[in-house]
């Protein structure tokens, strides 16, 4: 920003956006060059937007059949004036019982949601802002096992001050989360003084696609009663699960753990994943604490959801034949395509971790790494895009231990679209037909450019150092020093 920098504030003008970081450099080659299947076939596919486009159909339909439920009608116009009006920042009462009734139906029924505890946010990205902003002050800090969602930093922390403490997890066990390593990140933290105030998880989680067992959210809820300190629950992929085991929340298991302090639990919801409307931004904080109900509703007045989408969704999710007939197909279909993928790697001799929820795999492509380092983990993944021309998301964006695993998303396109990305694959790893292969060299001697690939970028990255912040898909894109790199 040269001079003008001085003019701007400090958050203004910060990093914590995260818009120049490696992990982005993936969007803005898809930007430059978008695939399409008849106009562009060479250019880059996008999998690296965890976006759910498979059951559009299911809500148009249903618009279709309810005309009135849309202010955009003639069959719904007598009701613009009424929501155009509208301004209440607790929201529509309609509203907040159908997300309410929605979160239950998502998670089978099994747990019931209070509609005046529903507090409404600008997207899941508004919703952590807005519960980091009630539970913490600037320089607190919350654990988050890894890998974990790039955007944290954003999300939680560029503009409220929040730190994170990472708390690594490993392929050893299947990334899950243990009280020991919770003890430790926990007493590491405190040692240097750093005042933690809570847990934040992702259930189901985003890389992974895994979901947690009771067992391991008991030990979690019992972990932060101990500590006195906060547990945020990020479930919204509560409702991507598409095989067993079923999905947990935590409104679950709290009811069930001795003398639980319900004032330390929050669940961060939105109809982002579940339902794939992302662009109608409905974030929900439900928080068991009437405090940081009350703080959160008063909050909220900085990224309301529209009333329109709230007139819209109210009686769309209201629709309880709708709303199962959604959930279940949904499902059906996230298994089918998931299915559809990991058995297409898998014939080329690439294995996912076993998952059961959410619109992406977590690929294991350490064994194409020249040497295990998270340097060759970005060699790897410039030739994945700029020659394989995918779009996949390295581990080290999402703070993970190990190099060599990419996050890979599957239900953002078409099948004929996912037909031509496993082709790409096979010929990536030189197999043909059904053939595997397992030579970790052949991608490097395979490629018809190794040299530039690998001469050009003349990366040096510090093999600890990590990628973790993401922009916007919709931010303004300047070419960050590892693009010209290229």
């Amino acid at each position: 920003m040269g001079s003008n920098s001085a003019l701007l504030s400090k958050i203004a003008t910060n990093d914590g956006h995260g818009e120049n970081m490696a992990y982005f450099d993936g969007w803005k080659a898809y930007d430059r060059n978008p695939f399409h299947p008849t106009q562009n076939p060479d250019g880059v596919i996008q999998m690296g937007l965890a976006e759910n486009q498979l059951s559009f159909d299911l809500i148009e339909q249903w618009i279709r059949k309810n005309p009135k439920a849309s202010i955009c009608t003639a069959e719904g116009v007598e009701e613009f004036k009424n929501v155009a009006n509208f301004q209440d920042y607790h929201g529509f009462p309609d509203f907040r019982k159908a997300i309410a009734n929605f979160m239950s139906k998502a998670r089978g029924g099994r747990v019931t949601f209070d509609p005046d505890r529903v507090v409404m946010a600008g997207g899941a990205t508004g919703a952590n802002e807005l519960v980091m902003f009630c539970l913490a002050d600037p320089g607190d800090a919350f654990l988050v096992p890894s890998p974990y969602y790039p955007a944290f930093y954003r999300d939680l922390g560029w503009r409220t001050g929040v730190k994170i403490v990472p708390v690594d997890c490993d392929s050893s066990n299947n990334f899950q989360v243990t009280r020991a390593a919770l003890e430790a990140a926990y007493e590491k933290a405190r040692n240097n003084n750093i005042n933690i105030k809570g847990l934040i998880i992702t259930n189901p989680s985003n890389p992974l696609g895994t979901t947690l067992d009771r067992g391991t959210l008991t030990s979690l809820v019992k972990f932060i009663n101990d500590k006195n300190i906060h547990l945020v629950s990020d479930e919204i992929y509560s409702g991507t699960v598409f095989s067993s085991p079923t999905f947990t929340s935590v409104s679950e298991v709290m009811q069930d753990v001795k003398n639980c302090n319900r004032d330390l639990i929050h669940i961060v919801y939105s109809l982002s994943k579940d339902m794939g409307v992302p662009g109608l931004r409905v974030g929900i904080v439900y928080s068991y604490n009437d405090a940081v109900v009350n703080c959160g509703r008063k909050m909220s007045s900085f990224g309301l959801v529209s009333s329109q989408s709230q007139h819209l969704l109210s009686a769309m999710l209201l629709d309880d034949e709708f709303v199962s007939n959604f959930l279940k197909t949904s499902s059906k279909r996230l298994a089918r395509r998931h299915g559809v993928f990991t058995t297409g790697l898998k014939e080329v001799g690439i294995d996912c971790l076993k998952s059961n929820a959410g619109l992406y795999c977590w690929m294991d492509l350490r064994k194409l790494l020249k040497d295990q380092t998270f340097e060759a983990e970005m060699v790897l993944w410039r030739v994945i895009i700029n020659e394989v021309k995918l779009n996949v998301s390295p581990g080290s964006s999402f703070r993970c231990v190990e190099p060599g695993w990419f996050r890979v998303c599957f239900a953002n396109m078409d099948e004929h679209t996912v037909e031509v990305a496993l082709k790409r694959i096979r010929e990536f790893v030189g197999v043909q037909g059904n053939k595997k292969s397992n030579n970790a060299d052949q991608v490097f001697v395979k490629s018809p450019n190794k040299k530039r690939s690998q001469n050009d970028l003349r990366l040096s990255f510090p093999a600890t150092k990590r990628y973790e912040d993401v922009m916007s898909p919709h931010s303004p894109m300047p070419r960050s020093p590892l693009l010209r790199a290229n």
